[in-house]
C-alpha cells in the first residue's frame, strides 16, 4: 500500500483524469477527499471507491472561490490530521483561437482563471504541508518547449504558466520537503467524448507517440500512485513523462 495513511485533495475529481487519480490513490490506501461543482459526478467517482473498499469524502467546492477553497483544506487537515496530496484538475477554457485574432478579454480571463486557482489551491496546500514537514503538490498537463504548432491559443500559454509556478513552488517549498510535480501528457485518449467527430483526432495523437499507443487512464493512476509516494521522495521540480514518446525530452 503506497500511500497507506495519507490523505490526498483532488480538484476536479469528478472528471475522468480526477477519477482515475483518485481510484489509483484509494487503492494504494489513501483517503481521498473530493472536490468539484457537479455532485453528481463526484458522488459515482466515491461510490466507485467505497464499493471497493476505499475510503473517499465529496465536497461541492468552486476552485476559483479563496474562502471556499481554504475553509474546505482546513477542514479536511481538522477532519484527516494531514494533508499530503493536492492535485488540481479543474478544466480550463482552451481557447484555440491564433493570437493574433484573440480577443484581448477573452484571452486575459482564461490566464486569469488559470493563475487563480493553481495559486489558491496550491497555497491552501502549502500551507498545511509546510506546517507538517512533508506533501506532494502534482500538477497534471505539463508544458512542451518545443512546440511548433500554431493555434493553440490559450492551451500552451496557460500550460506554459502553470510550469513556470510549478517550478517557483517547488523552490519555495523544498526546504520544507514538500514534492511539487507535472505529470507531462499528450493527451489521454481516453479522456475525450467517444463521438465519431472526435475520431481522428484520437487517431493522430496514437499516432504521434513512438511506441503507436497513447497512455491510458490506468497509466495516469498507476504513474500518479507512485510519483506521490514515499518511493518517488527525491523527485520535486520536474516533469514525468507519460506520453509514450509523443513529446520527446
Amino acid at each position: 500500500m503506497l500511500l497507506e495513511n495519507k490523505t490526498a485533495i483532488i480538484y476536479g475529481g469528478g472528471g475522468s483524469i480526477g477519477g482515475a487519480m483518485a481510484r489509483g490513490f484509494a487503492a494504494e490506501g489513501a483517503r481521498v477527499f473530493l472536490a468539484g461543482r457537479t455532485p453528481a459526478t463526484l458522488d459515482a467517482v466515491a461510490e466507485d471507491i467505497r464499493g471497493a473498499g476505499g475510503l473517499a469524502e465529496t465536497a461541492r467546492v468552486d476552485a476559483l472561490d479563496e474562502d471556499a477553497v481554504n475553509g474546505w483544506v482546513d477542514s479536511v487537515a481538522e477532519t484527516a490530521g494531514s494533508v499530503d496530496i493536492s492535485v488540481n484538475l479543474i478544466s480550463h477554457d482552451a481557447l484555440f483561437t491564433p493570437l493574433i485574432e484573440m480577443p484581448v478579454g477573452d484571452f486575459a480571463r482564461a490566464m486569469e482563471k488559470v493563475a487563480r486557482t493553481f495559486l489558491l489551491t496550491t497555497q491552501a496546500a502549502a500551507r498545511h504541508m509546510v506546517k507538517q514537514g512533508s506533501g506532494v503538490i502534482l500538477y497534471f498537463g505539463g508544458s512542451d518547449a518545443t512546440n511548433n504548432a500554431p493555434g493553440l491559443g490559450t492551451v500552451q500559454v496557460g500550460a506554459d504558466m502553470v510550469e513556470g509556478m510549478r517550478r517557483q513552488w517547488a523552490c519555495e517549498l523544498g526546504p520544507h520537503s514538500v514534492r511539487v510535480l507535472t505529470m507531462r501528457t499528450g493527451g489521454i485518449v481516453e479522456s475525450i467524448p467517444d463521438v465519431p467527430e472526435m475520431a481522428p483526432m484520437k487517431q493522430q495523437m496514437v499516432d504521434a507517440t513512438l511506441l503507436k499507443r497513447a497512455a491510458t487512464l490506468t497509466d495516469v493512476r498507476r504513474v500518479a500512485a507512485f510519483l506521490v509516494s514515499d518511493h518517488a521522495a527525491t523527485l520535486t521540480s520536474t516533469q514525468v513523462n507519460i506520453s509514450a514518446g509523443a513529446m520527446v525530452d
